[in-house]
């Protein structure tokens, strides 16, 4: 959608990108905490430490979606115009950052001895990663046996970057690649998360936070499409039947 933009609207795009990176990565650093408390409300400053890890994608993509509606209203651009044009970008990145978490040995699932299973050393990951059924299988191992979900996660995100590349020239109207984002991200994620050792939850439960977020993106993204495409169905009946009643008064007038 950049072509669709003016030349002030695309420097625009620039500046908005610096805002939504700062934003996304404080959106994503308090979303964990907050749904980590425990771990921080006996030691504030750890709160800034964010090279111990600690940032959560979910956190990140609220806060750029504010950033980004609260610089549409400056601009007074489109905001799901903008939204559109940002996906991929936003999807780029998630397909790049899990390999950071590859090289940081963290966001695995359960013990599996599939053909993509993997092998981590035990005193290199954090102990609150490892589960049970993983240390039964160790066998006296100095290493235990992974579900690479990251890899999961970026496979995932690359094939919904495709999608959406190839779709983005046919798209029915603004916002229709948010949708898509929200729903295709939302259903992948919630089936990852189930794999997930290293999960947040809601206060004293044991629901996933963004097993339910991606299951709530992904039934408004359907919903919200489905109801959409009802809408401009019928503005095209109606405007088709209002032509075929021109031509038929034309008809008239001229006979």
């Amino acid at each position: 959608d950049l072509h669709s933009f003016p030349t002030r609207r695309s420097s625009d795009l620039a500046i908005l990108a610096v805002y939504v990176i700062i934003f996304s990565i404080i959106g994503a650093r308090l979303y964990y905490v907050i749904f980590s408390w425990d771990s921080y409300k006996d030691d504030l400053l750890g709160i800034l430490a964010i090279r111990n890890g600690g940032l959560a994608i979910y956190g990140g993509v609220i806060a750029g979606f504010a950033t980004i509606y609260i610089f549409s209203r400056v601009k007074k651009c489109k905001f799901l115009k903008l939204t559109d044009t940002v996906m991929p970008g936003l999807l780029l990145g998630q397909v790049m950052g899990r390999w950071g978490n590859f090289t940081n040995r963290e966001v695995f699932g359960e013990y599996t001895d599939g053909l993509l299973a993997m092998r981590l050393p035990i005193e290199m990951v954090r102990s609150s990663d490892v589960s049970d059924l993983m240390i039964e299988h160790m066998n006296g191992a100095n290493y235990i046996q992974v579900s690479p979900t990251f890899l999961y996660e970026s496979l995932w995100n690359l094939g919904l970057l495709i999608i959406i590349l190839l779709y983005t020239k046919h798209k029915k109207f603004d916002g229709e690649i948010t949708l898509m984002y929200l729903g295709g991200y939302g259903i992948g994620r919630a089936w990852i998360e189930h794999v997930r050792t290293d999960r947040l939850f809601f206060a004293n439960t044991k629901i996933p936070i963004s097993m339910m977020i991606g299951l709530c993106c992904f039934v408004f993204a359907a919903v919200a499409e489905v109801v959409t495409r009802v809408k401009l169905s019928k503005v095209a009946v109606g405007g088709t039947e209002a032509v075929v009643e021109q031509e038929k008064e034309a008809d008239k007038e001229s006979g």
